[in-house]
């Protein structure tokens, strides 16, 4: 997809961020882990999401959209073992579809057509289980065990290896104690719904888990709570292009850290529980003055600031009066779109894969860009919007494999954006 950007007009409004779709994944994932009806309130119909909806219906589950965003699964049985390239290429979220099957059908294969070491600590967490874990060929063959007690420590606080030892945990073993656990509020969610289906889980919120198995998990009915990275893109874009912006039905807890690092790059929220307002913002000036920058914005595991707001942060940087070093502390490939600013016209030296140092304000003048990652798409059409003149993004479907509807409700906010 191809869209036209016209830059410079203030997005101002109301608007609603979809549902989390992290979360979405995983307890689609988990509806399969039991042959009771379960019902997803909030589903994000995002690309990612309906990419891996039919996968599980390929897999057995049947699905029935009772609403545009509530979907009702029920799995008698499982069909298949075999996860194969075609199943696992949309999303490497389909691993979390490993958890049902290997309680449903004891054994599966798992075909990849990326290096196993994307998913290592995946792989290491089933081992800590005591799992069977084979990998041969490009496939990663499992046998599942049963066990009374077992330690998983992840060697990353990976979102999605977390997720899949929750589902793991709460099915096959008695007591299991995760450490260095994600704690993310999609992670949250999972916990919380497996809670809601017999599982207890001790610690949630926190980075050691301890989850108390149960012989069969029960149906749910569960509301995915809003998403926190959509909510506090727009409420950044409405500050950049000198709107004014109403964000309804937000969670005030997932977004404390995101309001602190804001007002460090001058942006002010006013958040109470269910909503935040973002006034106009003529002039924005950062705040936190360090010893060598003005301010210095560090990504790390929730809650700490998250990584993936980095091109947000840093597109709000090249508009902020100081300088302002971003360190992108998690991957190290997540700073990679910052030649796309520099060619509009921001002053930022990128002085390795993790550490950027922006110079701000500068005005930024609309150019061609394709989106380099799906993460950094909303960065990119933020740059756009507040931009002179026009600019013209490829690849920006990548925006709605993660936000749902994205492009249509920005363009009721007052955003001239037309798709070629």
């Amino acid at each position: 997809m191809r869209i036209r950007v016209e830059g410079q007009h203030p997005l101002s409004g109301t608007y609603r961020p979809s549902g989390n779709v992290n979360a979405a994944l995983a307890l689609l994932a988990a509806s399969l882990l039991t042959d009771q009806p379960v019902t997803l309130r909030n589903v994000p119909r995002t690309r990612t999401f309906d990419a891996l909806a039919a996968l599980a219906e390929r897999l057995g589950a049947q699905m029935t959209w009772a609403a545009a965003d509530t979907l009702r699964v029920e799995t008698p049985t499982l069909l298949k073992r075999v996860l194969t390239t075609e199943d696992t290429q949309s999303s490497v979220g389909s691993i979390l579809f490993v958890a049902p099957l290997l309680l449903h059908r004891r054994h599966v294969r798992f075909e990849v057509d990326f290096p196993l070491n994307r998913i290592r600590t995946h792989l290491e967490a089933l081992r800590d289980l005591g799992l069977d874990v084979l990998n041969s060929d490009g496939a990663v063959e499992c046998k599942a065990e049963t066990w009374q007690e077992r330690q998983v420590l992840l060697a990353q606080a990976s979102v999605t290896a977390t997720a899949l030892t929750l589902m793991l945990a709460a099915t096959l073993g008695e007591r299991t104690t995760i450490q260095n656990a994600a704690c993310e509020p999609h992670v949250q969610a999972l916990a919380q719904m497996l809670v809601q289906m017999g599982a207890r889980i001790d610690g949630i919120g926190s980075n050691v888990l301890t989850v108390y198995g149960t012989d069969k998990l029960s149906g749910a009915d569960v509301t995915i709570r809003p998403d926190h990275i959509e909510a506090a893109s727009l409420a950044a874009i409405a500050a950049l292009t000198g709107g004014r912006l109403e964000i309804d039905g937000i969670e005030r807890v997932d977004l404390r850290m995101i309001d602190k690092i804001y007002r460090r790059l001058g942006i002010q929220l006013d958040l109470d529980e269910t909503a935040l307002f973002v006034p106009k913002h003529d002039v924005l000036t950062v705040s936190n003055r360090e010893e060598d920058v003005d301010a210095s914005i560090e990504t790390g595991p929730w809650p700490a600031f998250p990584s993936d707001l980095v091109a947000i942060a840093t597109v709000i940087a090249t508009q902020a009066r100081g300088t302002s070093l971003i360190h992108e502390k998690l991957f190290s490939n997540r700073l990679l779109f910052v030649d796309k600013l520099k060619a509009m016209g921001a002053q930022i030296v990128l002085c390795d894969p993790h550490r950027a140092i922006v110079v701000g304000p500068t005005p930024l003048r609309g150019i061609y860009m394709d989106t380099p990652d799906v993460r950094a798409g909303l960065g990119l059409l933020a740059a756009a919007l507040l931009a002179e003149g026009e600019s013209v993004i490829d690849g920006a479907q990548a925006i709605e494999h993660t936000f749902a509807g994205a492009l249509s409700k920005i363009r009721a906010l007052g955003a001239h954006i037309t798709v070629d």
